[in-house]
């Protein structure tokens, strides 16, 4: 049935629009999340606090540490994401898409579930 196959191309693409939305706009989106992370208080211990006139309401005027850290999870994210458009677009071309799907899915519970086996204080 021709009609059939229309369907299931047309579900691919709204899922994959959907894939997109969530996932593909992180390192887009980088220097608004690094704003949300510092008043989230992520990697402050990295800063020593000042108690200079020129410190800002937080306690630190220039924490480069943190910002370094900031940077350094960009630079791995962004490489990261360039490196496997390799291999995924070999699995997409060998496999098709419903199995690449079935890959990232798992690869993506397998992330989940492994971080309550992190130790408390991380890398």
């Amino acid at each position: 049935m021709p009609s059939q196959g229309l369907s299931l191309h047309v579900a691919t693409l709204l899922t994959g629009l959907l894939e997109c939305l969530g996932f593909a706009r992180v390192l887009l989106g980088w220097a608004p999340l690094v704003f949300v992370f510092k008043t989230e208080h992520y990697f402050e211990d990295l800063c020593e606090p000042s108690t200079g006139l020129m410190s800002n309401a937080m306690g630190h005027d220039d924490c480069r540490a943190q910002d370094e850290r900031f940077s350094l999870i960009f630079t791995l994210a962004s490489f990261t994401n360039n490196f496997m458009t390799f291999p995924t677009g070999y699995i997409f071309d060998r496999f098709k898409t419903t199995v690449a799907r079935l890959i990232a899915i798992m690869s993506l519970q397998l992330a989940v579930f492994s971080h309550k086996h992190w130790p408390a204080g991380g890398w």
